[in-house]
């Protein structure tokens, strides 16, 4: 792997986003983890705002959960925050960041490639950050012919970047221009390779083959669970319910589906589909009633906007404020 003049580039068309105004490493770290599997357009407002109520580690060690949840609402995979609490935690008792990535890893929620990102950024250690930017880019250099999800092709791809790390380069700004590089030039549909400042190194573009890498692999249907959501309103408040603290969406809050002691009342159902990484929830919601007993907690419409609910929910969350039934009381 030959990334001779890839600084050079970065240092012309590095995009100037707000994590990399300065390297410290709760901000490096916040943003890291933000941009897992999210894209930086949309992250850039959560990271703001996550930035401003917890400023620094101690804030958010002593964050309530219920506060961490609202702040991350929209961004999903929400075990990450709750990591990054457990992580904050861990870094007041020893006293600090850890400095390098094998320290780094014993951290709640640090994988390699995040401890990577943290060690190189932060604190200038020879690590490689490999992101699937990265992965693309590796791929396309070097043709490989394997799928890159496989552990022992992204160990591959980890020495291959730190043996291309120059000794003399400042190991943040390199991984960072790794991942700019596939992030800006190298995408995943339509690689700009006319631009991209290592293209006479590229196996891929070479043999005018860039866009046969990374090898694709057949994507699993995902499975699809159909249920109605039931929403109630009953003296200017809706009933809504807390996930469980385990299993997906843990803690969030949502309408209730899968209940009996309701009752439908006549309206045009709202259907939503939200698609997870390994399922599809296709739903109904309608108006209803209680008829029964039904677990759940009433609230008015200053709660419910303030609840941390999950993306799936958030258009019948919308319905209801925007309805003009809920009142601005007090909540149970």
């Amino acid at each position: 792997m030959v990334t001779e003049g890839l600084l050079a580039w970065y240092a012309e068309n590095r995009r100037d986003l707000p994590w990399r105004r300065n390297r410290d490493p709760y901000r490096v770290w916040v943003s890291e983890i933000m941009l897992q599997q999210t894209r930086v357009e949309a992250v850039i407002p959560y990271y703001e705002r996550f930035l401003a109520a917890l400023p620094d580690v101690s804030a958010l060690a002593a964050a309530p959960e219920e506060q961490l949840l609202k702040l991350w609402e929209g961004l999903g995979y929400y075990s990450r925050v709750r990591n990054m609490k457990k992580a904050a935690n861990q870094i007041l008792s020893r006293g600090g960041f850890p400095r390098t990535a094998a320290e780094l890893k014993q951290l709640a929620g640090f994988g390699d490639y995040t401890a990577g990102a943290v060690a190189s950024i932060a604190f200038a250690q020879r690590a490689p950050a490999v992101d699937g930017n990265v992965l693309r880019v590796w791929a396309r250099m070097a043709r490989v012919g394997e799928s890159v999800k496989a552990p022992s092709v992204r160990r591959r791809c980890a020495r291959d970047v730190l043996d291309a790390m120059p000794q003399d380069a400042d190991p943040g700004l390199y991984n960072q221009a790794l991942m700019e590089l596939g992030a800006t030039v190298c995408t995943p549909r339509s690689p700009r390779c006319l631009l991209c400042p290592v293209r006479a190194h590229c196996g891929a573009f070479a043999a005018d083959e860039a866009e046969d890498y990374p090898v694709a692999e057949a994507q699993p249907a995902r499975p699809v669970e159909e249920f109605t959501v039931y929403l109630i309103v009953e003296k200017g408040r809706a009933l809504v319910r807390r996930r469980p603290d385990t299993g997906l969406l843990a803690g969030m809050w949502e309408f209730p589906h899968h209940v009996d002691g309701v009752r439908e009342l006549p309206c045009e159902p709202v259907e939503v589909r939200h698609v997870f990484t390994h399922k599809i929830w296709q739903m109904r919601g309608v108006r209803a009633e209680l008829t029964g007993p039904c677990e759940g907690v009433w609230a008015d419409k200053a709660r419910l906007a303030a609840l941390p609910m999950n993306s799936a929910m958030e258009k019948y969350r919308q319905v209801l404020l925007e309805s003009g039934e809920l009142t601005d009381g007090g909540a149970d």
